[in-house]
């Protein structure tokens, strides 16, 4: 009594605010929950001061983090300060409602709690389960044992029940189909849910009778318009949807077969055998009937086809008829022509049952093979071709062969004319018969054999015949023909001519150089019909090989080639040799000039003869013989001459040059080049890497024959040559290599090095040229030199410490540097290096027996 007078105080000393702009929710552990579990209620922010609701009642009072429980809630609550969460225990149906979390003027938050019974004992059960589809309605139900705030989903065959004749009623428990079909045959089941449980009902199955429906008839073979052939065996089946299995009745053209069964076999049908086939099939549960029907023909195939000519024979410009003769049934006819199919047109005639066909008139393009087609439904045939040739001609012949012939030859005449069957020939010659063929072959001819020959053609079959003329002349020939030079020798400036001789009657001449017609020009002439051919006067182009041609009626014939070679000259001559000539060297003079025939040629100097060939060569050459030297060119045939003089100049020749100097190059000091001639010379010029020096250059100067750099440096080093020139000759001295001297510019120590026998070695290295001397000193004793060389070695013992000092003197340039390198005792071993691969294990060793380090 006394905790429920304090409850009481604490109750009215408190006031609770709700501060609705506040974001905060409860939430649950779960939620819906199952009757008998237990579930946690909590928010996200911690409660110091506040209580705990549900449906406005209090649970408990929460004051600096410590709950007031409420006599009711006591055993079944407990409360988490750190987390302001509550714990509920053994929930009930009564427990489901809204639960509140108050903070003291801060916020509060509602979650609504549902405690459900768990689901148990699912049933389905049917209004009836036999049902005839259409007819009846399908009523299911179902139930549940226990549970509650039930949700249904109705099944069959595992997927959700719907269509519009689907109801659901009594809160989705009884589901009525109405009317049902045949598709609701199956298993149907309910599914029960509430949120903490599922179960579903085992399953129920509907019985439902429906047809027959979708009666089809087929038939095997399958034919697209149900034509078969005699002998054809058929099997003709029906198929229905219908449950129970529908009984099934044959009947032809309304006559019961008394034959029942899903199928009927027609075995080596015939024609007896068309007519309407049905099935009937009746269901005796839903008293329903259904039927199918189709037309079937059985007809004979077709047995011969074959074209036959109607009339005379196909002649051009004639009717030609055909006729196509059929055994058996026949629904068309369709011709044919060379594998292509004959369309009735102005020409083309077809007759209303497609039997006949008309050529009118017929023409050479109906030439062919034809044929007839037959056809029925069950068959079609195709004749032999009928090979149709159309008769016509004889054509207006023609006559191949020549009209004018030599005299003494045998021709042939051929007479062609256009005729089919091929026409029959005959050749007559002055009304005389001559033969009696295509070709007529002459005896040898005379000329007294000219005239007109007739062919005469004639077609049997048409009856016609036609006749052609040619006219024969027979002509002599020409058999010879030479061309003739009755001058000579043909030189020129002069008139000249060649004739051209003809053995036979010759109608025209003409005359041809290098197979050129030539025409009558202001230097050609003809004379004699075109028999000789004048030059007034000949020229030297004029040369060349001439032909004349002789012709006439039945031939021609031409010479042999004549060569005509046009005798001039000599031209004024042309002199090829030198003009400037060294002492003691000869002198070679060509002299050419253009003649035909070849000149002879004479040298002379200073009016004396000196050579008759047209080659001179002189004798070693003095400065006297210098002068005028003078070539005569002479012509036997036509007896002229012409001459022409050239100059020679003859100097002194140059001996020798070199290249000379008489200090050694060292860098930055002046040096020079000399380039000594032996021998007069117009000219000298310097070279450097085979390339010529310019005169106005920075780092060298050239004075008369001295080449001077001011000072000297290595960018000088090449090679050198100098040139002197005179009239006759460029003479190079040998090369002259210029390597600049220099240094030593910088030097360097490196070491010491140990080598597996414990020996030192410093090495000394100068940049200089040419190399340097070195001498080695220890100690800055400079009065004893210890040994000489780039290297020194010594054993690496305390005794042989000390400063060692390499002085470099480049030899050349007497110019010396020193450089030091001081080996001193020191702890540890480490920086000592070795020369081999056993140096790691030797530096270990060392680092033992002898702590010192070389620097």
């Amino acid at each position: 009594m006394e905790s429920s007078v304090v409850f009481l105080l604490i109750l009215v000393a408190i006031t609770f605010t709700t501060d609705h702009g506040s974001c905060q929710t409860i939430h649950a552990s779960e939620n819906p929950v199952a009757v008998g579990s237990n579930v946690t209620l909590y928010s996200q922010t911690n409660v110091t001061q506040g209580a705990w609701l549900f449906q406005n009642n209090i649970i408990l009072m929460i004051f600096a983090g410590n709950p007031f429980i409420t006599d009711s809630w006591s055993d079944r609550v407990t409360y988490e300060s750190n987390t302001s969460s509550l714990a509920i225990r053994s929930l009930q149906l009564a427990d489901s409602g809204v639960y509140a979390l108050q903070a003291l003027n801060v916020f509060h938050a509602e979650l609504t709690l549902s405690v459900r019974v768990p689901i148990s004992n699912v049933t389905l059960t049917a209004k009836a389960t036999n049902l005839v589809a259409l007819n009846d309605t399908a009523v299911l139900t179902c139930s549940v044992s226990n549970g509650t705030s039930l949700s249904y989903v109705w099944l069959m065959n595992n997927t959700v029940v719907s269509g519009a004749n689907v109801q659901l009623s009594n809160g989705d428990a009884t589901l009525t189909i109405a009317p049902v079909t045949h598709h609701y045959n199956g298993a149907f089941n309910c599914e029960v849910s509430n949120g903490i449980s599922k179960a579903t009902s085992p399953p129920l199955f509907l019985n439902i009778s429906y047809g027959p429906i979708n009666t089809t008839m087929s038939i095997m073979p399958t034919e697209s318009d149900h034509i078969y052939r005699t002998g054809s065996n058929l099997t003709l089946s029906c198929s229905t949807l219908s449950s129970p299995a529908a009984t099934t009745e044959w009947m032809v053209n309304g006559i019961a077969m008394n034959k029942y069964g899903p199928w009927i076999h027609l075995i080596n049908a015939s024609e007896s055998d068309s007519g309407n086939y049905k099935c009937v099939l009746h269901n005796a549960v839903t008293s329903r009937f259904g039927s199918a029907s189709t037309m079937i023909q059985i007809l004979d195939p077709l047995e011969a086809v074959q074209v036959n000519r109607v009339g005379g024979p196909a002649i051009l410009n004639k009717p030609f008829t055909l006729h196509c003769e059929v055994t058996g049934t026949v629904n068309t006819i369709q011709w044919w022509r060379n594998w292509q199919i004959i369309v009735h047109d102005n020409t083309t005639i077809i007759d209303m049952n497609n039997k006949t066909l008309t050529l009118n008139a017929i023409q050479h393009s109906d030439n062919g093979d034809y044929k007839c087609q037959a056809f029925n439904s069950v068959s079609n045939m195709t004749s032999s071709p009928y090979v149709v040739m159309v008769n016509y001609g004889p054509g207006m012949p023609t006559i191949m062969g020549p009209s004018l012939v030599k005299a003494g030859l045998n021709i042939t005449l051929t007479c062609n004319a256009s005729s089919y069957p091929p026409a029959h020939y005959r050749w007559y010659f002055n009304d005389s018969l001559k033969a009696e063929s295509a070709e007529f072959v002459t005896p040898r001819l005379t000329e007294d054999m000219s005239g007109i020959y007739t062919c005469m053609v004639y077609n049997n079959i048409t009856g016609q015949n036609k006749t052609a003329q040619k006219m024969l002349t027979v002509v002599d020939p020409i058999t010879d023909v030479q061309v003739e030079a009755p001058m000579d020798p043909p030189k020129e400036g002069y008139p000249y001519m060649l004739t051209c001789n003809v053995t036979g009657p010759a109608d025209h001449v003409y005359w041809m150089k290098y197979g050129l017609v030539q025409q009558v020009d202001s230097v050609y002439n003809f004379l004699m019909n075109n028999k000789t051919l004048g030059f007034n006067p000949l020229y030297r182009n004029d040369t060349g090989y001439y032909k004349c041609i002789a012709m006439n009626a039945v031939g021609n014939m031409t010479s042999p080639p004549h060569k005509l070679i046009v005798n001039f000259g000599p031209e004024s001559p042309v002199i090829s040799g030198p003009r400037y000539a060294e002492t003691g060297d000869v002198a070679t003079f060509n002299c050419s000039s253009m003649s035909v025939p070849s000149s002879r040629f004479s040298w002379w100097f200073n009016g004396t003869e000196v050579s008759n060939t047209s080659m001179f060569t002189s004798e070693p050459l003095l400065l006297s013989m210098s002068g005028e030297y003078t070539c005569m060119a002479y012509n036997h045939v036509t007896g002229k001459n012409s001459s022409v003089s050239t100059m020679l100049t003859v100097v002194e020749a140059i001996k020798s040059v070199r290249i000379i100097n008489s200090t050694s190059p060292i860098s930055s000091d002046n040096f020079t080049l000399t380039c000594e001639v032996t021998g007069p010379y117009d000219t000298i010029y310097w070279m450097k890497n085979n390339t010529v020096l310019k005169m106005n250059a920075t780092d060298y100067q050239i004075e008369n024959n001295m080449l001077h750099f001011t000072p000297v440096t290595t960018d000088n080093d090449g090679t050198y040559q100098c040139v002197a020139k005179n009239m006759v000759v460029q003479f190079k001295s040998p090369i002259y290599t210029l390597l600049v001297n220099y240094g030593p510019l910088s030097m360097d120590i490196s070491g010491p090095v140990i080598g597996l026998d414990l020996v030192a070695v410093l090495t000394c290295s100068a940049d200089s040229r040419p190399d340097c001397d070195f001498l080695w000193y220890l100690n800055n004793n400079s009065s004893a030199v210890i040994t000489t060389g780039s290297t020194i070695a010594f054993a690496a013992t305390p005794a042989n410490f000390g400063n060692y000092i390499c002085v470099a003197r480049n030899p050349v340039t007497k110019i010396s540097m020193y450089k030091s390198k001081s080996v001193n005792m020191k702890g540890g071993a480490t920086a000592v290096h070795f020369s081999s691969g056993g140096g790691l294990m030797m530096m270990g060793l060392f680092a033992v027996f002898v702590p010192v380090l070389f620097t």
